[in-house]
């Protein structure tokens, strides 16, 4: 067996919801192991996090830039290959950028960066760098999503008409109403969040996932917001129209102010064969539905299911599978890639997905700000 990759990880220490779920998922597969870190910009509680989970405390640095220049004194067989950047939204491009530049590859939370000039950046440093960008929107790795795709790729629903997704949450519905905590969340500040709260946090998933599974690309968008309160700078529930082409539409709903809701993320896509049917918190479900046949049910782990879904699939079929899996299949698709191996293309999404979700968050501000109009995306 291959030696582990190298990992370094930025951000995502003591509780944070996103650490955890990246250090299990680098885990799961056996292809990774942590040897650098900056998780928490107090260094004291850096190391304290540090010796918490085992990393050696040789490599834990006061910042990131301490990290990439202390990093680049070691003998290149033993320096972090890969960094997980799992910190707030405006690190997102400056760190990105500097690891891409001094030779690192790249595994980063979404939104990539906080704008569409940004996201252009990095893209040219990343074809300029050789190395691997990987973005994680985690979703793409579950494997019944996986066989949608597959599944609309291989005609199975021939000519799509209609596309309808959804990701609606209710977290901040507990934080808005009161001004002095609507103004203490960083997702609620346009400094660390970027130009968009809901659109940026979690609707650019349900964008992603239209693009990824139907193959097509989002071409113009019109959008309404809601902010509920006059001070509140950031969008909380939006409405998105899309077209994809001259009879491809549909919509895309997001909320953060969704009561009572918890990860609501759902995507149905309608054709003139069939329709295909999907939601996050019931992952392992994937729903065929026609006019002349009755519904079928998709579950992972079966011969019937495609390459790239059993490729994603870690446990016999009635198993349930869950998120960190499917954070653990992108991840694996990195390696595989870090290594110089041949993996599908839908294995992991990359820097064009990230280029395209800052055009698809920023088209629905621009929408949005002009009185509801329409906005093309950039090709």
């Amino acid at each position: 067996m291959p030696k582990k990759i190298r990992l370094g990880v930025l951000g995502g220490g003591g509780d944070s919801l996103i650490g955890v779920l990246h250090r299990v998922a680098s885990q799961i597969n056996d292809n990774y192991e942590i040897v650098g870190a900056c998780f928490n910009p107090d260094f004291k509680a850096n190391k304290a996090f540090a010796r918490e989970i085992d990393v050696p405390l040789n490599r834990i640095y006061e910042d990131f830039d301490t990290l990439v220049e202390e990093e680049l004194k070691l003998p290149e067989d033993e320096r972090i290959q890969v960094c997980s950047i799992l910190t707030p939204n405006f690190l997102h491009f400056p760190m990105a950028k500097k690891l891409l530049d001094n030779g690192f590859s790249v595994i980063c939370e979404k939104p990539m960066t906080t704008s569409l000039e940004e996201a252009k950046i990095l893209q040219k440093a990343h074809k300029k760098s050789g190395k691997v960008f990987a973005l994680t929107h985690t979703y793409t790795g579950y494997p019944m999503v996986r066989q949608m795709r597959e599944m609309i790729k291989s005609g199975a629903l021939g000519k799509i008409h209609k596309v309808d997704a959804k990701y609606y949450q209710g977290w901040i519905n507990t934080i808005i109403h009161d001004k002095k905590k609507r103004s203490s969340v960083w997702r609620l500040d346009p400094k660390k969040a970027g130009i968009s709260s809901c659109m940026g946090d979690i609707g650019v998933h349900a964008f992603n996932l239209v693009e990824y599974t139907t193959g097509l690309k989002v071409k113009s968008i019109l959008c309404d917001f809601n902010y509920l309160y006059k001070d509140n700078k950031m969008d909380i529930d939006g409405t998105v129209l899309i077209r994809m082409d001259d009879h491809v539409k549909g919509v895309i709903r997001s909320s953060q102010v969704a009561t009572g809701d918890e990860n609501g993320l759902a995507i149905s896509i309608y054709g003139e064969k069939a329709s295909l049917h999907w939601e996050q918190e019931d992952p392992n479900f994937l729903y065929v539905k026609s006019d002349t046949q009755p519904m079928q049910v998709y579950k992972p782990g079966h011969a019937y299911n495609s390459k790239l879904s059993l490729n994603g699939t870690k446990l016999p079929a009635g198993h349930p599978e869950g998120i960190f899996d499917s954070m653990a299949n992108i991840y694996l698709g990195a390696a595989k890639a870090i290594r110089g191996r041949k993996y599908n293309d839908g294995e992991f999404p990359t820097m064009e997905d990230g280029v395209r979700g800052m055009s698809f968050i920023e088209a629905t501000v621009e929408s949005n700000k002009n009185n509801n109009t329409w906005v093309k995306l950039v090709k």
